[in-house]
């Protein structure tokens, strides 16, 4: 259940606080030992900016754009790029791309280190009704285990982390130290629906050039889960998203257009038609896929992987991980540990979505001449995008169903990560300074487009990183934790202390 609360009265009785209080708070002591005088006072600036960085995120919230709806664009990339020279970027540009744009900048500190940062601005779509807050407010309200969150969409896909990250940047400004490293930014705007034209952004000659200089690229995220826990992703799923179009007119039978249910008698029908090209695509189960040559190039775990995934089962309550999404059963009933091992090894086909006919309220009697699923498929190492999508089509055609189109709409290979390069080991060292005890684990079961960092011709190590703690994506009610009643799980203020400290470690 939550709560609405007072979000000034919030920020005024932080601010009341000492600020030397505020940041040991936010960092160990050891950590805060072995902080030189300049980081000091970037640290010490962050408590004193918490009403700002609020506000910042909140007026973030309240301008969603969403690729797959044409939503505020050119206003979102505007805005991306107002945010990146405000937290110091340089040569701060919009990159046009075939779809929507992305945004480029840098920042030249002088450093040894150069470090790749990569942002997305876009957020998913959203139904005002199924929220508990309306979801372009940002509202502060209390999350019972947790403390004050701020809910809406996008506030931790990906606007709270990256905003945490932002502010850490402009504590940098406001104490007047130079940054550690140099920086590179790179932002698109179309990660929700696939990241389809990302690759003109990192492509081109002058983005090219600033990546190459860098380490690694690593993504902000709220890493913690609501027992503090810190999980390091070495990688990611790939991921295709397409539609399947079964229509009378490209069939060849069935009505070209919306007929008299009635008629169901004597025409056949588009919508049935879809219905059994999908029964096809898995097994009798109703889960594993059942393409030909679907798991040809799927690598399987190794032991060492394997190991990773006993060791953060045994450290994770799976009881929260249900309660969390609100499931009772694994797939197939399976244990904790299996299930786990599944989620790390197992591609995918899954439907997002099936729409045929009418869907409004009370009942229509037609029979469809179109019905189209949204589906999407999780692949993991070594499997590819292109490869996967040939595979789906010449299933279908195989089966009797190569007149159903398949559009797809964005997608990309998966990313795999050395767990010795430089950027995930400073990420462990940076987590255990912090007091947390950061597990490995092979890949995250979710998708990014890291494989633009990862393969050639940069073949950068790829990661995430960042304190705090957030959930909801993609869902109702999604948030960033901003004030935390758990001392395990960083607010807003460990967050952004988080990516001081990182960007000090990578020096």
């Amino acid at each position: 259940m939550t709560q609405p609360i007072d979000s000034n009265l919030s920020r005024r009785d932080f601010l009341n606080t000492s600020v030397s209080a505020a940041v040991l708070a936010a960092l160990p002591g050891a950590a805060l030992a072995a902080a030189g005088g300049g980081k000091a006072a970037v640290l010490a600036q962050i408590p004193q900016m918490h009403g700002a960085n609020i506000k910042r995120l909140q007026d973030w919230i309240a301008l969603p754009s969403i690729a797959a709806e044409n939503r505020n664009y050119p206003q979102g990339p505007e805005h991306m790029a107002q945010l990146a020279r405000d937290a110091g970027f340089t040569d701060v540009r919009i990159m046009p791309t075939s779809g929507k744009p992305g945004v480029f900048g840098r920042i030249d500190a002088g450093a040894r280190t150069t470090v790749g940062i990569y942002f997305m601005y876009d957020v998913k779509q959203f139904v005002p009704e199924e929220w508990s807050s309306p979801p372009l407010e940002g509202r502060l309200v209390q999350k019972e285990g947790l403390g004050t969150v701020c809910m809406g969409r996008g506030a931790v896909n990906q606007k709270g982390p990256e905003n945490s990250f932002l502010s850490a940047l402009m504590a940098f400004k406001a104490a007047g130290v130079r940054l550690p490293v140099n920086l590179v930014l790179v932002c698109e705007g179309e990660e929700e629906i696939g990241s389809p034209h990302f690759g003109e952004v990192v492509r081109a000659a002058e983005v090219l050039a600033e990546l190459k200089k860098c380490i690694g690229v690593f993504m902000p995220e709220a890493g913690q889960d609501r027992d503090g826990g810190v999980t390091v992703s070495l990688g990611a799923k790939g991921v295709v998203e397409l539609e399947l179009v079964s229509t009378g007119e490209k069939w060849g039978r069935g009505p070209s257009h919306d007929v008299h249910s009635s008629l169901e008698a004597a025409v056949d029908s588009p919508s049935w038609h879809l219905v059994q090209a999908l029964d096809t695509l898995i097994q009798p189960d109703g889960h594993t896929p059942a393409i030909e040559g679907f798991f040809d190039l799927a690598k399987p775990l190794t032991d060492e992987q394997r190991q990773m995934i006993a060791a953060h089962a045994a450290k994770t309550s799976e009881a929260t991980v249900k309660k969390t999404l609100g499931v009772q059963h694994w797939v197939k009933d399976a244990d904790w540990l299996t299930s786990q091992m599944l989620l790390e090894s197992q591609p995918t086909i899954n439907i997002e979505g099936l729409v045929a006919g009418y869907t409004g309220p009370g009942g229509k009697t037609v029979l469809p001449h179109r019905a189209v699923a949204k589906i999407d498929m999780r692949l993991v190492p070594d499997m590819t995008a292109a490869d996967t999508l040939a595979k789906l089509k010449a299933h279908l055609a195989r089966h009797g169903f190569g007149d159903i189109e398949v559009n797809m709409s964005g997608g990309y290979d998966p990313n795999q990560t050395d767990k010795a390069s430089r950027l995930i080991q400073t990420q462990l060292a940076t987590y255990r300074k912090l007091g947390a005890d950061p597990q490995l684990w092979p890949r995250s079961a979710g998708s990014w487009p890291g494989y633009l960092f990862t393969n050639p011709p940069l073949s950068l190590p790829a990661g995430h990183f960042g304190m705090g703690n957030g959930t909801g994506a993609h869902a109702p009610d999604e948030y960033y934790l901003i004030e935390s009643t758990n001392p395990k799980v960083q607010g807003l203020d460990g967050a952004v202390a988080s990516f001081v400290e990182y960007l000090y470690a990578l020096s």
